[in-house]
């Protein structure tokens, strides 16, 4: 991993009343009801006092290899939490919008949201922030934003390549308390703290505009536990996310990034909560397991090889004449038939207190980026909906679809291509 890039000496003097104090003026219902609080609580110091010059922390060297200073940037022609190899924690924060929200209403949410989140992704308080020395060890910090269909009403015309939502799924038990939204903000980093601390800065910045609707927490092995890029297990002690197109190659650009209209370096994000019923998996012996994911869970090798990156051999029969990865497996039917139903995976573990009588309450937080939902990720949700055997241990319980609008230059804000 390249060095952080040294911080700016000093910062001038946090201005966040007045800032906040314009920001939500324009803000009509609900929004509004707050705006006059926002500019006394998000002071530094008490009533007529301004804020403290908050300075940069200086460049450290840890001979450990501790991980904590390391700076993904955050300007691009991408969103930097997209491509980014997964850290160890993950946040999904989905908020609707005032009702009365409209287009420069967004406008200057977006800029806030994201001058604090180029802030906290280079080891620097949030203006105004109250506890700016959470934010000194960035752990990889990124925040990526997404925009839900009622965005795509309020930027007004013909959008092309904005996700639609998904169809209707059999297999489907969704709860209104993970599934849709108005406005996605995932906060992801190596460091726990940092993502609890970058969490509450930016919706701080949102509760002018918007109230949250669900929050989702996932989490992989922590920092330093197995190299970088390794592929995650989830909680059925399943290899999960194997055969990804890579990051920084062009099979990943051709299928993640959208090449067209106002979305073009963007993509679309699908979050699927998935329900994992251990309870009844301690039932499966290790043969049926295997069987059922088409994968040996030492190695993540399918039932026809040695290792990971081996190809399945969905051919291959064993004396009896059946085949080797039944047809019923998860990687047979989750397999793509056609080049383009492939798309980028990225899923979290989560793991909440049981209810009474259960022993655990875990799942997946699984999410997909791709050009275009409907021609990638649709058609191999459908055979899965169809038949998986996986689906015996399995229900998702969530759903939701995001534009994830492209990157920006210095002095820029996400989505301004859709809303400058």
């Amino acid at each position: 991993m390249p060095d952080p890039a040294p911080p700016d000496s000093a910062e001038p003097p946090a201005r966040g009343p007045s800032r906040r104090a314009l920001l939500g003026g324009a803000v009509t219902g609900w929004g509004a009801a707050v705006a006059l609080g926002v500019g006394v609580i998000t002071r530094a110091g008490g009533a007529g006092e301004p804020a403290p010059a908050q300075t940069s922390p200086a460049p450290r060297s840890d001979p450990t290899g501790a991980t904590g200073d390391a700076v993904v940037p955050f300007h691009g022609a991408h969103q930097a939490g997209v491509g980014v190899v997964p850290q160890a924690h993950s946040v999904y924060l989905a908020l609707d919008l005032a009702e009365a929200t409209t287009a420069a209403d967004l406008r200057r949410l977006m800029r806030l949201l994201t001058s604090d989140a180029e802030r906290l992704t280079r080891g620097l308080g949030a203006l105004a922030d109250t506890e700016p020395e959470l934010a000194l060890h960035p752990a990889r910090l990124t925040v990526t934003f997404g925009f839900g269909p009622r965005v795509h009403d309020i930027v007004g015309g013909a959008v092309r390549a904005w996700p639609t939502a998904l169809p209707p799924f059999r297999i489907d038990r969704l709860q209104a308390a993970w599934s849709g939204g108005d406005l996605l903000i995932e906060v992801a980093a190596d460091d726990p703290l940092t993502v609890a601390h970058a969490q509450r800065m930016l919706l701080k910045d949102a509760r002018t505009f918007a109230r949250p609707r669900w929050v989702q927490a996932g989490f992989r092995r922590a920092d330093g536990i197995e190299p970088r890029g390794t592929t995650m297990r989830n909680l059925f002690g399943q290899v999960d996310g194997t055969a990804n197109p890579r990051l920084g190659t062009a099979d990943f650009d051709d299928l993640v990034w959208i090449t067209e209209g106002p979305l073009t370096g963007g993509t679309s994000l699908v979050i699927r909560r998935i329900a994992m019923h251990l309870e009844t998996w301690d039932e499966v012996d290790r043969i049926g397991r295997e069987s059922a994911v088409g994968r040996r869970l030492d190695t993540g090798a399918p039932l026809t090889g040695t290792r990971e990156e081996d190809e399945p051999d969905l051919a291959a029969t064993d004396r009896l004449g059946f085949p080797v990865i039944p047809t019923e497996s998860h990687l047979r039917r989750a397999r793509h038939r056609t080049p383009r139903e492939r798309f980028y995976r990225r899923g979290f573990n989560y793991d909440e207190p049981p209810a009474a009588g259960q022993t655990s309450n875990s799942g997946l937080v699984f999410t997909t980026y791709q050009a275009d939902p409907a021609t990638q990720f649709v058609p191999v949700q459908r055979r899965l909906d169809e038949l998986d055997i996986l689906n015996t241990w399995t229900t998702p319980i969530g759903s939701a679809v995001f534009a994830v609008p492209p990157g920006c230059a210095e002095g820029g804000y996400i989505g301004e291509t859709l809303l400058a």
